[in-house]
């Protein structure tokens, strides 16, 4: 029976999905109206800036890479549209010129990785202090408001019963999923994760492959900062913090290796959910956030402790 667990392929994704629904049964049956559809809609809100930036940090994760700068991106963006706003800029132009600064933060942490071969942890920790400390400077640490009722339509609308950031999520996602199993690229960042020497010995351009990977977190970062003005109605130099964490939490529990090399879409997908599902519900029963992150590093720790167990049972077998 070992053998055979240890030997399927796709583990990690079922002990997630049987851990969702045990929550899910468990939430039915305490607070019943969690579970409603309306209020599982209304709480996704909450869901889709880590989401969407779980994507661009899971291909990096891949590669043996990480970035923990995404939070300190989303508020340099967050301030940029804020400021823009309020000097009387139109908003189109606002948002375009915070995509901008996302784009060019991620190329920035992009270039110092892929270049001068400086280790990711070292370059995304020095700019996760000084994207937060740009946004703080430039708006001299003070919230900006009175966004107009149609930008807040961004987030707070819905289409088809599921919000806006919902569907530039599915569309993401798919693309994604798309390149990563039926792509040469894809096979390209699952082989930079294995052994980067190697594939530069064999002639993929490996540095233009991380100074994508990063620029696209930039991104996503500005997108994701867009959504969260959005839908607070606030851009602030405290936009994004301690996001990083939640979005390598969420990776990591999806079954991606830290160590580079292994990891899917669906995993990842699972791991979004369960982190967000377990936060809701851990808020809505007891209102303790203490609470919520005892329960979210016992999850973490599990997951790792159970990859790491049957990794090495597949490798024994």
């Amino acid at each position: 029976m070992k053998t055979r667990l240890a030997k399927f392929p796709f583990w990690h994704e079922a002990v997630l999905a049987l851990l969702l629904v045990a929550l899910l049964i468990t939430a039915n049956t305490m607070e019943p109206r969690f579970m409603r559809l309306g209020t599982q809609i209304e709480l996704s809100r909450h869901l889709w800036e880590i989401a969407l930036l779980a994507l661009p940090m899971m291909l990096i994760i891949i590669t043996a890479g990480i970035d923990l700068s995404v939070g300190s991106n989303m508020a340099m963006c967050a301030v940029t549209l804020g400021l823009l706003y309020e000097a009387h800029v139109p908003m189109p132009l606002a948002i375009g010129a915070a995509l901008l600064v996302g784009i060019i933060g991620g190329a920035i942490n992009g270039a110092f990785i892929a270049f001068l071969r400086v280790h990711p942890l070292i370059v995304t920790l020095a700019t996760l202090s000084a994207f937060r400390g740009v946004a703080e400077g430039v708006s001299l640490a003070r919230p900006i408001s009175g966004f107009p009722a149609s930008f807040g339509l961004l987030a707070q609308g819905t289409f088809a019963c599921l919000p806006i950031p919902a569907w530039m999520f599915i569309a993401a996602a798919i693309v994604c999923s798309v390149i990563l199993a039926k792509t040469p690229f894809g096979r390209f960042l699952y082989a930079i994760g294995y052994n980067e020497n190697a594939c530069r010995f064999t002639g993929i351009n490996v540095p233009r492959i991380k100074l994508l990977l990063y620029t696209l977190a930039g991104f996503m970062s500005a997108l994701s900062a867009i959504i969260f003005v959005a839908r607070r109605n606030t851009a602030k130099a405290d936009v994004g913090t301690g996001i990083e964490l939640d979005v390598i939490a969420a990776v990591v529990l999806g079954g991606v290796s830290i160590f580079g090399g292994r990891g899917n879409i669906v995993g990842m997908l699972l791991g979004v959910v369960l982190i967000h599902e377990t936060r809701e519900f851990v808020s809505w029963h007891w209102n303790n956030d203490e609470l919520i992150l005892v329960v979210l590093g016992v999850l973490l720790i599990a997951s790792v402790l159970l990859n790491s167990l049957f990794s090495r049972r597949s490798r024994s077998d």
